[in-house]
């Protein structure tokens, strides 16, 4: 089992699948990348995500798999529904806040404060490449562009 405290220690930041254990708070803060894989299993991933002021992870959906994302740090402003053109549900967020996403749920999550808005999120399965590390929002659009 690898413990892990500070981020800087490696460069490759995905520590799947091998057993691992993480202060995931401390790690969440620490993540200066748009999005990080820090643990890619066979059946589960968990990203983390920095969004910048004004910034948003985009518009998205899954139509297979449930989402769970946490709020660490910053305000941020969910938007759900069942389509594009029908984001009905939304909600203010602030670090403690959980977000959970259905199957097949258009959503997004908008950075409205003044600071980066700091996160984390479940896949099952895993939505990304093992090793993902998109330092912004535009290259992991272009990325998500390739597959």
């Amino acid at each position: 089992m690898y413990y892990k405290n500070d981020l800087n220690e490696r460069e490759n930041y995905d520590y799947g699948p091998e057993p691992f254990v993480v202060n995931l708070e401390k790690a969440t803060l620490q993540n200066p990348y748009f999005r990080t894989a820090l643990w890619t299993g066979e059946h589960l991933q968990l990203t983390l995500m920095s969004i910048p002021v004004g910034g948003e992870i985009g518009l998205e959906v899954h139509p297979n798999f449930d989402q769970f994302l946490s709020l660490e740090a910053g305000y941020g402003l969910v938007k759900m529904g069942p389509s594009p053109e029908k984001l009905n549900y939304r909600a203010n967020v602030t670090d403690g806040y959980a977000i959970f996403v259905p199957a097949g749920t258009y959503h997004n999550v908008i950075n409205v404060g003044n600071s980066p808005m700091k996160l984390f999120s479940i896949y099952a399965p895993p939505a990304h490449k093992r090793g993902t590390v998109q330092e912004t929002k535009e290259i992991a659009d272009a990325e998500e562009q390739k597959y």
